[in-house]
């Protein structure tokens, strides 16, 4: 259960190494994974944002520096 949970120090757990720097290196990956998908997303994002402003220039007329 979760009340029973403690924190450790990292020096105490020496028997416990391998599986640390397992989850540490599965960690590493998943958050360049999702880094990687944050900037596509970012770049898709800003793809539409670009085609969206040209369209409302060319169909209204509207420029942003007004």
């Amino acid at each position: 259960m979760a009340e029973s949970d403690t924190w450790e120090k990292r020096e105490d757990l020496g028997n416990a190494r391998e599986v640390l720097e397992e989850f540490e290196r599965r960690m590493n990956v998943e958050v360049r994974k999702q880094e990687r998908i944050n900037m596509a997303e970012e770049r898709d994002f800003r793809r539409g944002e670009l085609l969206g402003k040209y369209t409302a220039k060319l169909l209204y007329g509207w420029c942003q520096d007004r």
